[in-house]
């Protein structure tokens, strides 16, 4: 039986979540939170943290079974391919890209001088999947600037097709090893509100980790799971005060709500340039 077209059961599953960083050092590094799903619970074994983008390969690299939400865009707004001609799927737009990029400033170039071109506010152009739930809206992966989100489209999504990783509705490969978008402000949204949780130590942004942590464990989200932690998996969510590990858990538990879903839960019809976040 080939392994690249027999998927495994979800308790079979490893699950990732991974929240990504176009630029990881050991300070800044790439966190990947790792469980597995038993029934409604999802519990946390590990936190790792990768210190560079080689580290990342290495981790694409790991045998099945495993599937993992990652925290940047599997895909470009529709008008920006159409307009630039960048082909009809992601392995088409994704080789175009670096036929013309040599790095991430150069496709900062591309992007900015597309977008001189443009009327101002219509620069910056969103996905369908980025505003589909109402009040709340993720970042165009055009912006290359304060929160570098097409940066991370740029390096992250390429080491995916690399690495031969199946996507769903979007590109063939192992699907023993299968990756979907994760985005975890919006279980964050959906749990605490807009109250801010990371980038600052401060004690508004301490109680507000705790209060997502709470809910979180109590199963306080429409995903149907609950999280289960050890003591110390628990304080270090909440002592974290970049976010990042936190944001790690919450693409987890995207990834064990749509690893047990046919087509990791994605939509029938979706735009194959644009892609989807996982649980829209």
């Amino acid at each position: 039986m080939d392994e690249r077209t027999t998927a495994p059961t979800a308790t079979e599953t490893m699950l990732w979540g991974v929240d990504f960083s176009s630029a990881p050092s050991r300070r800044k590094p790439i966190t990947v939170a790792r469980g597995r799903v038993q029934g409604a619970v999802l519990r946390v074994e590990r936190v790792d943290e990768l210190p560079s983008l080689a580290a990342f390969e290495a981790l694409l690299a790991e045998p099945g079974p495993w599937f993992g939400a990652f925290d940047f865009p599997f895909g470009l707004p529709r008008g920006f391919v159409d307009a630039l001609a960048l082909g009809g799927d992601l392995a088409q737009v994704v080789a175009s890209l670096q036929a013309r990029c040599a790095g991430r400033m150069a496709f900062r170039a591309l992007v900015d001088t597309w977008g001189n071109t443009r009327p101002p506010g219509q620069r910056l152009l969103h996905r369908r999947t980025d505003g589909a739930l109402p009040g709340i809206t993720s970042s165009s992966p055009l912006q290359t600037r304060y929160v570098p989100v097409g940066f991370m489209f740029f390096e992250g999504l390429p080491r995916l097709l690399a690495a031969g990783v199946h996507l769903p509705r979007l590109h063939a490969g192992d699907r023993r090893r299968v990756a979907v978008e994760g985005y975890p402000g919006l279980l964050a949204f959906e749990a605490i509100g807009r109250r801010s949780y990371k980038n600052r130590a401060d004690a508004e942004r301490l109680i507000a980790r705790k209060d997502l942590v709470d809910a979180l464990e109590q199963g306080r989200t429409r995903l149907g799971l609950r999280l289960k932690l050890t003591h110390a998996m628990r304080e270090s969510l909440v002592d974290d005060a970049s976010g990042d590990r936190l944001d790690a858990v919450l693409c987890l538990l995207q990834a064990g709500w749509a690893a047990a879903r046919p087509e990791g839960g994605l939509p029938a019809g979706v735009d194959p340039v644009e892609g989807w976040i996982a649980t829209v």
